[in-house]
């Protein structure tokens, strides 16, 4: 899958006119609303048990910025040299029976819920991120402009 992607040098030069904390703000709340959508498509996609009383795979599902202890000692070793501004997450919480359902193994088979929902979903993600990212950017940038000429 190829993503076409316009704007970064307009979008660099508005970030510059920000606060480096005021930019990462900017990019994180961007992120975490055009993704909110998708966490929503895996969630339907998701199998459900009534029989777990709400704790269960499906309920898990979010986009957020923060992962379990296991999930970023293994983010760590992947990315060990990449030092991200910002970085959002879509997936299940630190449940045993995410990797299960989703792949599959010997006595279970495959039940995807994230990569369809990634498929179906990606393209319209990189165009909400950069309605988002326009509306933050303005509105960081005339905050920070009504800072500045108030002293």
């Amino acid at each position: 899958m190829k993503i076409r992607t316009e704007g970064f040098k307009e979008l660099d030069d508005a970030l510059g006119e920000l606060s480096k904390a005021a930019g990462k703000g900017v990019l994180r709340r961007a992120l975490l609303s055009a993704a909110q959508p998708m966490a929503a498509l895996a969630k339907s996609y998701a199998p459900d048990d009534p029989n777990t009383g709400g704790f269960d795979l499906k309920s898990s599902i979010i986009a957020g910025t923060r992962l379990s202890r296991a999930q970023t000692k293994a983010h760590r070793k992947m990315f060990r040299d990449d030092r991200a501004a910002v970085e959002v997450f879509v997936g299940p919480g630190p449940l045993p029976q995410a990797i299960q359902q989703e792949f599959g193994n010997i006595n279970h088979g495959p039940q995807p819920y994230l990569r369809p929902a990634f498929d179906q979903d990606a393209r319209a993600l990189v165009d909400r991120l950069g309605e988002e990212l326009a509306d933050e950017v303005t509105k960081s940038v005339a905050r920070a402009r009504r800072r500045a000429l108030k002293g």
